[in-house]
């Protein structure tokens, strides 16, 4: 497109044709855009004799610009409330996290940790205090172990590289695989790259789950662009998602894009904006995916669709009561196609609906018609919930309004970790 939009000229349609490039998986994580380095090392937060990374810091080498999206639990961990403040005062180029402990519950001390992050990592970067995020992750109530932490700071820095590969595992709690992906496409008449890491496996409920994601981009961009941008992202992806219907302290996503591509600059409705939503939106929900895939103890991603409702917001209401529902999380467990537990959640969500009028399928079979058991044999829906992927669909047939949300079975496994996590962890303080 020309610079005023209009796409009338032979440049114009070039331009457009280039800007609508398909979109490439890639490596990377968080260092797949240009100009971004990351590392990850050992402080023996929870356990000074554990081998485990728990250190890890990302940086852009150039100038950059920050959008972040927090937990809504009225109960905000230190560095969540200190980088939410410090991200609409500066322009961040760095981001420093910790996992093994969440620095939440531990007030005024918690605070004066979290600014002793930022301030060592910006010393050690040569940046402004808050220039630098801060994230935590772990164990909540237990003091910062910050003795640990502080000296390594500058090995951190020290550290830094074009490999994300540290820095994903660094991050991980009761993950047990780290989370990461890259994409790239033409943008603006430039390659432009956006890549992620994340780490969630417990506490998972939208608004969001327990969960940290941290995305880059050398996308050249308006700040309100990118922030607009994210939080449509969050919405489609990460508030999504639910394992457990427990919603943390400190969750977080940040978005920092530092302009290296040298794409024309993506601002909003202008050439590029709608594809660069998408870029990111499709980073965020693979990441969603990843998280939920990886939930304490699951054994199936389950995909809910509603559709036909009144309205979207009944759609979502009936997603989510679905979703969370322990007797039909256990029924997925136990590989059992119980469409009337999926019926009863539905007619306790609080949307309105019609018995008489909703159809239930596991991966495209019919359980349910009209309210009413379907003639489907019951061995073929018993094989279908026994995948480790499953689409659950409901239509309400009373109405255009959709939604959808990823969840994921619930098992004995899941109760026996987080009572043994739990123990240990106070043990080890």
């Amino acid at each position: 497109m020309t610079r005023d939009g209009n796409p009338g000229s032979k440049e114009g349609k070039q331009a457009t044709m280039k800007s609508e490039g398909k979109l490439a998986t890639i490596k990377g994580g968080v260092c797949a855009p240009k100009g971004f380095r990351a590392s990850g090392l050992k402080c023996g937060i929870k356990n000074p004799d554990s081998p485990k990374l728990d250190l890890a810091l990302i940086y852009s080498d150039h100038p950059s610009i920050g959008a972040a999206v927090f937990t809504q639990n009225q109960v905000k961990a230190a560095p969540v409330r200190l980088s939410a403040n410090y991200i609409r005062s500066d322009q961040p180029r760095a981001i420093v996290v910790n996992s093994g402990n969440a620095n939440a519950c531990t007030g005024s001390v918690g605070m004066d940790h979290a600014r002793k992050m930022a301030e060592a990592t910006a010393k050690a970067l040569k940046l402004r205090q808050r220039q630098v995020l801060v994230c935590s992750t772990g164990i909540i109530g237990v003091p910062m172990p910050i003795d640990r932490i502080l000296p390594r700071i500058p090995d951190a820095a020290a550290a830094l590289k074009a490999d994300a590969t540290d820095a994903a595992a660094a991050i991980m709690t009761s993950d047990t695989k780290p989370k990461t992906t890259a994409v790239r496409r033409e943008i603006g008449g430039a390659e432009v790259r956006i890549g992620a890491i994340a780490k969630g496996a417990g506490m998972i409920n939208p608004n969001m789950a327990t969960m940290l994601c941290f995305v880059t981009t050398d996308a050249a961009i308006d700040p309100a662009e990118l922030e607009t941008a994210t939080r449509e992202a969050v919405d489609k992806s990460f508030n999504r998602i639910t394992i457990d219907g427990d919603m943390s302290t400190n969750d977080t996503v940040i978005v920092l894009a530092n302009h290296a591509a040298g794409n024309t600059p993506i601002r909003k409705g202008k050439a590029g904006s709608r594809e660069f939503r998408e870029a990111l939106t499709e980073v965020m929900v693979r990441m969603a995916k990843k998280i939920v895939s990886d939930g304490e103890r699951v054994t199936k991603l389950v995909e809910v669709i509603v559709k036909g409702a009144r309205s979207s917001a009944d759609a979502e209401k009936v997603a989510r009561a679905v979703a969370n529902s322990n007797l039909v999380k256990c029924s997925w467990n136990g590989n059992d196609p119980n469409w009337g537990r999926v019926l009863h959640a539905v007619g306790y969500s609080g949307a309105r609906i019609k018995e008489e009028t909703v159809d239930i399928y596991f991966n495209g079979l019919c359980a349910a018609k009209n309210g009413l058991v379907n003639h489907t044999p019951l061995a073929k829906l018993q094989q279908a919930v026994s995948r480790d992927r499953i689409r659950l669909c409901i239509d309400l047939h009373s109405g255009t309004g959709e939604y959808n949300i990823y969840t994921a079975d619930l098992s004995p496994e899941y109760v026996l970790f987080n009572r043994e996590e739990y123990a240990v962890s106070k043990l080890k303080g």
